[in-house]
C-alpha cells in the first residue's frame, strides 16, 4: 500500500521524478534532505516547498547562489533561510580546518587532496566513462586521479579564501573513509607546535565531537568496532571527522 513497516512504524515510499508530487504536506515533513544530487540549484529545490515541506537542505554543493554552510566553519551565518546546502563531505572536512589556520596565521594559498572512497557513480569493471578514460576504470582495481570541487567550495562557504585553495582527489578501493590533505603558505611563520596549539581548542569548542586533534590510538574504516579498528599512523591522529588531520 505504499508504505514501509519497520518495527510497527509506516513509513511512506514514493517514487517521483518529480519533487513537487511528492505530497510533504500530508506526512507532516518539516525538513526535506536532498540528497538525489540532481536538484542542486534553488529553483529545482524549491519543488519540495512547492510539495509542503518546510526547509530543504541540499547534500551537495549547490549549483547556483544557493547558500552553503558547514560547522565550525560558518554556520554562524545561517539566518533561516528555507534552502541551504550542507556542501560536500570533502568541503566539511576542509572548511574548518582551513578556517582555523586562516584565522590564526592567514592563508596565502593552499592545495588540498583528498584521498576519497570509491562513490556510486564509478565502474566496478573497466567501461565507458562520460568524463574522461580514468573515470571509467574499475573501482576495485584503480587508484584513480580526479577533479574535486571542494576547493572552490570552499570558497563561498569561507568568502575570505575565494581563490585561495585548489585541489584534486584521488578515488581509491575503499567502500568508506576518505581523507584531505591540506599544504598552506602562510602569511605569519608559523611552527608544527603552533599549529597545534591553534587547532586543538578549536576543535574542542567549535567542532566539539566532529574535529579532533592529537597523535594517539586512531580508528580506521569507519565500520569498524572500536578495538578492532585501532592503529597509530605515522604519530598524527586521523579521524573520520572533519578536519580529522
Amino acid at each position: 500500500d505504499g508504505h514501509l513497516v519497520v518495527n510497527g512504524k509506516k513509513i511512506r515510499v514514493t517514487a517521483e521524478r518529480d519533487p513537487a508530487n511528492l505530497k510533504w504536506d500530508e506526512v507532516g515533513v518539516d525538513v526535506v534532505a536532498e540528497a538525489t544530487g540532481i536538484f542542486l540549484t534553488d529553483e529545482t529545490a524549491r519543488k519540495h516547498i512547492t510539495a509542503g515541506a518546510k526547509k530543504v537542505v541540499l547534500t551537495g554543493p549547490s549549483k547556483d547562489n544557493t547558500p552553503m554552510f558547514v560547522r565550525g566553519a560558518n554556520f554562524d551565518a545561517y539566518a533561516g533561510q528555507d534552502i541551504v546546502s550542507n556542501a560536500s563531505c570533502t568541503t566539511n572536512c576542509l572548511a574548518p580546518l582551513a578556517k582555523v589556520i586562516n584565522d590564526n596565521f592567514g592563508i596565502v594559498e593552499g592545495l588540498m587532496t583528498t584521498v576519497h572512497a570509491t562513490t556510486a557513480t564509478q565502474k566496478t569493471v573497466d567501461g565507458p566513462s562520460h568524463k574522461d578514460w580514468r573515470g571509467g576504470r574499475g573501482a576495485a582495481q584503480n587508484i584513480i586521479p580526479s577533479s574535486t570541487g571542494a576547493a572552490k567550495a570552499v570558497g563561498k562557504v569561507l568568502p575570505e579564501l575565494n581563490g585561495k585553495l585548489t585541489g584534486m582527489a584521488f578515488r581509491v578501493p575503499t567502500p568508506n573513509v576518505s581523507v584531505v590533505d591540506l599544504t598552506v603558505r602562510l602569511e605569519k611563520a608559523a611552527s608544527y607546535e603552533e599549529i597545534k596549539k591553534a587547532i586543538k581548542p578549536f576543535s574542542e569548542r567549535k567542532t566539539a565531537g566532529r574535529a579532533g586533534e592529537g597523535s594517539g590510538e586512531v580508528r580506521v574504516g569507519g565500520n569498524a568496532d572500536a578495538e578492532r579498528g585501532k592503529r597509530r599512523l605515522g604519530g598524527r591522529e586521523c579521524k573520520n571527522k572533519a578536519g580529522g588531520r
